[in-house]
C-alpha cells in the first residue's frame, strides 16, 4: 500500500494540491481506473498493468471445475 501511496504523490498530485475536495477526488478516481490499474506498467507484473496482468492469468488458467 505504501508504494501505491508514494507512486500517488510522485506521479499524480500536484504540488500545489487540488482547489477542493471534488477536484481531487475526481482526479485521484481517474488515476487508479485510467492510469495506474490500466496503463501504468508494474515492475512486480513483469512490466504490465495490473488488469492486463490479471486478463494474462484468467486466460491461461486451467478450468477448476466444468458444469457439462
Amino acid at each position: 500500500m505504501e508504494r501505491f501511496f508514494r507512486s500517488l504523490k510522485t506521479e499524480w498530485i500536484p504540488p500545489s494540491g487540488y482547489r477542493n475536495f471534488p477536484a481531487a477526488q475526481q482526479e485521484i478516481i481517474h488515476y487508479i481506473i485510467g492510469y495506474y490499474s490500466q496503463l501504468r506498467p508494474h515492475q512486480y507484473n513483469g512490466g504490465l498493468s495490473p488488469n492486463e496482468s490479471e486478463r494474462l492469468y484468467w486466460e491461461n488458467s486451467k478450468t477448476v471445475a466444468s458444469f457439462t
